[in-house]
């Protein structure tokens, strides 16, 4: 746990007790405030009260006895309107903040010596799988690396500072809706495209909320690592290095020509120093497919420059990454088709990613479609040999479908079955994708609840799960 200092015996308001929220008040707790906790589930009250908090109905709470509130990141700042918490705290005149700039201000009170050094990573896609990659490449150096934020442990849990460590932090748009002080030493956006719009209030709100990653880079040795593949990344990066920021630049659609970067041409990731230099065939890595590993690649290699690892060990530790959990993850093989697990693509975008790494795949998708649903997706129809539909969005996709092979499967195991058979009757290499372009909401808790069933439905037929298999690679 990381201790937070600053709000010794005062009282601070905590709205929202999931994963983020509990961290935060025990880690106020540890630094000698007194959190005041409240949440709308009343299982979430108990365990914070069987935890020895003290739980206050916020409702009916006077404001102005507290010092902030610490807002949970599912709770709307802006939109589509204020939670009610805020606006009792705006009321009152406190600050609202979340848990990453309550770790924010507990690395601010180290001495400057004393301080570890922190790796945040934003972005639409990919965020999970390129903070994962960079623990990883930074661990494989030797490092000690602390990863968390939005993927996996919440930053507060995550182990005290020492001098020399490395946290690797993701970081979504509403948890940096409440920072003001956050200040990492590389910050990383990977991309922007169209997503949480609702709570954003739109394309400007959002990419106003990713921005703020950048507001307070400090001094030298610190700097951005920003894709530029979409109009929104080039222009934050084109406005940085206006404002006299180190910016390293990430395409994987055309070199870069006049820019500090890195870029892939084809599956070759070159660094432009300027002049290229190619560093690494990522053919051989063992769990980096598709055009968007190559950026995630990039993004990793970046980092690990800028913190001074030699470009040939991390070249290295790249090369064995052994992937992500419900990720373009490889879950198992049956005769000659495998099967991919790809639920984190909760939108078209994520979906494109995936489709686009596969010359043809039996698709499995469907959920609680997004805006938009797969209308993006249509060039890459031709790839998709059969796609098998699920959930809300499985008549709505349907239709957009259109001549391209398709079925209504209703739920998983149905279109698991149905996409393994078909799969294998054309008697050649294929692949079953589980890439659903929609939220797991409608039929699942969240998208890893998603993949899980999807690996269960795959193993159920009698796959042979990667680890155990004879020579298989994960992919």
């Amino acid at each position: 746990m990381i201790p937070v200092p600053g709000f010794e015996g005062r009282r601070i308001a905590v709205f929202g007790l999931g994963r983020s929220g509990l961290t935060a008040a025990r880690a106020l707790r540890a630094g000698g405030a007194l959190p005041v906790l409240w949440d709308d589930s009343v299982s979430s009250r108990m365990q914070a009260e069987a935890e020895g908090f003290g739980v206050e109905d916020l409702t009916t709470a006077d404001f102005t006895g507290f010092a902030a509130l610490v807002l949970s990141p599912g709770a709307p700042l802006t939109h589509p309107k204020p939670h009610w918490t805020v606006a009792k705290a705006r009321e009152a005149g406190i600050e609202i903040i979340g848990d990453i700039e309550l770790f924010a201000r507990a690395l601010a009170a180290l001495p400057g010596d004393q301080r570890p050094a922190v790796v945040a990573i934003t972005g639409t896609n990919g965020k999970s799988t390129t903070t994962a990659l960079i623990g990883w490449v930074l661990k494989q150096a030797g490092m000690t690396v602390h990863v968390g934020g939005n993927i996996g442990i919440g930053v507060l849990a995550l182990p005290a500072p020492t001098p020399g460590a490395v946290y690797v932090i993701e970081v979504s748009s509403y948890q940096l809706d409440l920072t003001t002080s956050f200040a990492p030493n590389v910050a990383i956006l990977t991309n922007i495209s169209p997503d949480h719009l609702d709570r954003h209030g739109g394309m400007e709100g959002y990419v106003a909320a990713k921005k703020r990653l950048f507001q307070n880079l400090p001094g030298p040795g610190a700097g951005a690592i920003i894709g530029i593949d979409e109009p929104e990344g080039a222009a934050i990066a084109a406005e940085l290095k206006a404002r006299g920021a180190t910016v390293d630049r990430v395409s994987v659609k055309a070199p870069l020509e006049d820019a500090l970067g890195l870029y892939a041409i084809g599956s070759t990731l070159y660094y432009n120093a300027p002049g290229p230099v190619a560093l690494v065939d990522l053919e051989r890595a063992l769990s980096l497919p598709g055009r968007h590993n190559a950026q995630n690649a990039a993004f990793a290699l970046s980092t690990a420059i800028d913190l001074g690892i030699p470009t040939e060990a991390a070249v290295g530790a790249l090369l064995t990454f052994p992937g992500l959990a419900h990720r373009m993850e490889h879950v198992g093989t049956l005769g000659r088709v495998r099967f991919i697990n790809d639920s984190k693509a909760t939108n078209a975008d994520a979906a494109r990613q995936a489709l686009s790494s596969y010359g043809r795949s039996f698709w499995i998708a469907g959920g609680r479609a997004k805006a938009g649903g797969i209308d993006d997706l249509e060039d890459l129809f031709p790839r998709v040999a059969e796609a098998f539909l699920i959930g809300e969005a499985a008549g709505p996709f349907a239709a957009r479908l259109g001549d391209t092979p398709h079925r209504i499967s209703g739920d998983m195991a149905t279109a698991v079955r149905q996409a393994a058979e078909a799969a294998a009757a054309t008697g050649r290499d294929e692949v079953v994708l589980l890439s659903p372009a929609a939220a797991s909401f409608d039929q699942y808790p969240d998208f890893e609840a998603r993949g899980e069933a999807f690996r269960a439905a795959v193993l159920a037929l009698g796959a042979t799960p990667p680890n155990t298999s004879s020579g298989a690679a994960s992919s």
